[in-house]
């Protein structure tokens, strides 16, 4: 495979976060101190949804707020930041389930789980309700469908044509994922992750040091517990994503073990969304701070760097900031999975062909009710009910003047200018039959005088 090379302009060139996936390729000293000159960040992570570095611009260190956030567990600070951030959480799972995934009896199972959060009496009962609360909400999931356009459906495995459990049999939880949308909450997560690093440590927090994950080596506790207010809004999108839009079999691949990994493409795709995640992880990080800080008497207010609530304030605006968009996705054919504008299902391509199947499908239906038991014996009755006529007709019933020559001179030709529906009803008959008569053909003696009486012969 060939390497990708990428040159940024040392003056405007915009850059905020430069995400490389894997470790395959090299970047040198000076590139990484350009990075933190230009206040960005650079992010490294694996393909299976692992943070492996983070490195971004952070505010001096705050020795009195490191201290706080170390004593945090002793203060009762550490539980009343869980049980918000966890609160938060539910009631983003709440939503999902009730607008999204149209579960309200779930949704209700996950309120009465929030409202008992709030009254959590310790940090182990808080993480006790959050997995059940979890349990419930991933149920909910399982049976999701997953798209994939027609030409790619028959070439994935069974397991990829819906959510199935967020635990990967691999590993037991969900690292290593086996389907692709589990792949994709899995990066979405570690774009999500680093950005909570960078955000506490502009805060002048260690993500090291938290509260509802407890202490594991290499493992930033507190970003995931930051994590864990945004991630019902990633569910939520990607959610949108995989109901409405196919998902390409060219975007994923399948390791020898079974677990599904994303390729560079989609990747990339994902990884313009980082900037969203940062913005919507950005007061919640803040309200951390803020909460250790406050727990010193007389102490200051801290900056808000991240969302400037405070210079907000100052000139009169609102205190939230603005509304964050959520990043759009990738439009493609429900066929082919060719790229295809919004609005429209099919490529052209694949809309005629569509249109050509429905026209064959109409056709076979249309035989197969033609040839249908029903109509054969519909078709049985209309003959025996023909056959019973023409026996029990006596040509000595016919008037003496309606002769055969009679009728094909001043009758007939009449009868091209009757519609096939009065002929049809006047004598009985199907709407074929009485097309043909139109056309020439001559029916049965006994039915000439109705025929005759129509035209005013008679």
């Amino acid at each position: 495979m060939d390497r990708r090379k990428i040159r940024f302009a040392r003056v405007g060139s915009g850059l905020q976060r430069l995400v490389c996936v894997s470790d395959d390729g090299t970047i040198s000293l000076s590139a990484l101190r350009w990075i933190t000159e230009q206040k960005a960040a650079f992010v490294l992570l694996q393909r299976d949804g692992r943070v492996l570095s983070v490195c971004g611009p952070a505010s001096p260190s705050q020795a009195r707020l490191r201290r706080a956030q170390a004593l945090a567990h002793h203060t009762g600070k550490a539980l009343e930041i869980s049980r918000k951030l966890i609160s938060v959480k539910l009631e983003g799972e709440e939503l999902v389930l009730r607008e999204q995934l149209q579960q309200p009896s779930v949704a209700n199972l996950i309120a009465h789980f929030r409202q008992r959060v709030a009254d959590a009496e310790n940090l182990d009962r808080v993480r006790s309700l959050e997995a059940s609360a979890a349990k419930n909400y991933w149920n909910a999931w399982s049976e999701v469908p997953i798209l994939f356009p027609r030409k790619d459906t028959r070439r994935v495995p069974d397991h990829w044509l819906k959510f199935g459990s967020r635990h990967s049999p691999i590993t037991g939880g969900p690292r290593l994922a086996i389907n692709p949308p589990n792949a994709l909450l899995n990066y979405c997560f570690a774009l999500a992750e680093s950005e909570c690093r960078m955000a506490l440590s502009a805060c002048g927090l260690d993500p090291g040091i938290g509260f509802v994950h407890l202490d594991t080596a290499n493992r930033d506790s507190l970003a995931l517990d930051l994590l864990e207010t945004i991630r019902p809004s990633i569910e939520a999108w990607l959610l949108n994503w995989i109901t409405r839009e196919s998902l390409r079999r060219s975007d994923f691949f399948e390791t020898g073990s079974g677990n599904c990994r994303l390729r560079s493409g989609i990747c990339s795709q994902l990884s313009e969304t980082a900037p969203t995640w940062g913005a919507l992880v950005a007061p919640w990080a803040e309200y951390v701070a803020h909460t250790l800080w406050t727990s010193r008497s007389g102490s200051n207010s801290l900056a808000t760097r991240l969302t400037q609530r405070h210079k907000r304030e100052a000139k009169g605006r609102a205190s939230m900031p603005p509304s964050i968009p959520i990043p759009k996705r990738e439009h493609l054919c429900r066929g082919c999975g060719k790229r295809i504008r919004s609005g429209r299902v099919n490529c052209a391509l694949c809309a005629i062909d569509n249109a050509t199947k429905n026209m064959l499908d109409a056709a076979r239906i249309g035989r197969l009710k033609a040839n249908g038991l029903e109509a054969q014996r519909k078709r049985a009755s209309t003959n025996r009910k023909n056959a019973l006529a023409q026996h029990a007709w006596k040509p000595s019933d016919q008037p003496a003047w309606l002769s055969q020559e009679l009728f094909e001179q001043n009758i007939q030709p009449r009868l091209a200018n009757v519609p096939t529906s009065v002929i049809r009803s006047s004598i009985g008959v199907s709407r074929g039959y009485a097309s043909k008569i139109r056309q020439g053909y001559r029916p049965h003696p006994r039915q000439w005088l109705a025929l005759a009486a129509l035209v005013g012969v008679v």
